[in-house]
């Protein structure tokens, strides 16, 4: 009997050399789960003159023996022709081979503990002309150090990886404003186990911090704070604040420029601020001090990106209006009547 749900595996419930697995929600397709079968019972020994189509057939060919076996791998040297810059030899390694060098290590008062045990398993391929295919023509299957247990090979470093899958369901256990810790041990149980994830908390963590180190580094806030310390490099006058949350992510920014101190200075006895605006798809509100010259023209005064709405984030910009302007409040404030805002306002009167 089989089931109808793509996302578990159920063979004969009378038949006892049978079981029913429960699929990871987190893999790509159902093809996985075949994979994941196989894959556990194959024996990934190599042997001599075995054939690769590619390197990285026999990198994900060591990684598989690496994890059956029970120790971490990684890669070692590399030799091209001359002739046509082809990869002629290759070489996979376990993680604890080779040993650091002393001098290296004397110029820090503190290191890490020593990994390495100048382990010798290795496994080396090169290019056979003919076929174009890689053949090992040297493996060393003895360790010199212990091993890992079945039950512990998730936690090895080679054996770690975030799919794009749970990439996407970290983001959006991230957007719901739920806590890495938590949002790791829920997908955890989602996956049947935290061995069945493939990756570990201080992944989860890292994954967060290097997306949020390029957001900053591309995206729009990067941008804008570049831009900012080039006014400022210009004009010592410009002025400008960020504030973060306990995260030490950018909530809202505010600035002004010379000009608009010195129009305030002169006509900033009225002034509206309006959050109407919206800057991009994400809608990220622009909220805009502004007033009128003896032309009755329109002159700024500041502007703010907000990325939160809340109280405090408009008491820090209203703190943050009159730091840049010398502390002096206008006579009457417009708004868009926004809760928040009048609150704000109410507080800080």
């Amino acid at each position: 009997m089989t089931s109808d749900d793509p996302r578990t595996a159920t063979t004969n419930d009378d038949d006892p050399r049978t079981t029913t697995t429960q699929v990871n929600p987190y893999m790509e397709d159902h093809s996985q789960v075949v994979n994941m079968m196989v894959d556990s019972e194959k024996d990934w020994t190599p042997y001599m003159d075995m054939e690769f189509d590619t390197l990285d057939e026999a990198w994900e060919h060591w990684c598989h023996y690496g994890k059956q076996v029970g120790f971490s791998t990684r890669k070692s040297f590399l030799n091209r022709s001359k002739l046509d810059e082809k990869v002629t030899t290759r070489g996979f390694v376990c993680s604890k081979h080779g040993v650091r060098l002393e001098d290296k290590r004397r110029v820090h008062s503190s290191h890490r503990d020593e990994t390495r045990t100048n382990c010798h398993a290795r496994l080396l391929v090169r290019l056979k002309r003919e076929s174009g295919k890689y053949v090992v023509y040297d493996f060393v299957a003895e360790h010199n150090h212990q091993l890992h247990l079945p039950q512990t090979t998730y936690m090895m470093r080679s054996q770690r990886k975030i799919s794009e899958v749970q990439a996407r369901a970290i983001d959006l256990v991230r957007s719901a404003g739920i806590k890495p810790k938590d949002a790791h041990e829920l997908m955890s149980r989602e996956a049947g186990g935290r061995d069945s994830l493939g990756y570990i908390a201080s992944d989860h963590k890292t994954y967060l911090r290097t997306r949020r180190e390029k957001a900053m580094k591309y995206g729009e806030a990067g941008c804008i704070l570049r831009y900012f310390q080039d006014e400022q490099i210009k004009n010592p006058s410009f002025h400008y604040v960020v504030q973060l949350d306990t995260e030490e992510q950018i909530t809202n920014i505010f600035w002004a420029d010379a000009r608009m101190i010195i129009d305030y200075g002169y006509f900033g006895d009225v002034v509206t601020f309006d959050t109407t605006y919206g800057t991009n798809k994400n809608l990220r509100p622009l909220g805009v001090f502004t007033g009128f010259n003896h032309h009755r023209g329109v002159v700024i005064f500041g502007a703010a990106l907000l990325y939160n709405e809340t109280i405090d984030s408009f008491k820090w910009l209203f703190r943050s209006f009159l730091d840049a302007q010398n502390g002096k409040w206008p006579q009457t404030i417009f708004t868009d009547q926004d809760a928040a805002m009048a609150r704000a306002l109410r507080r800080d009167a």
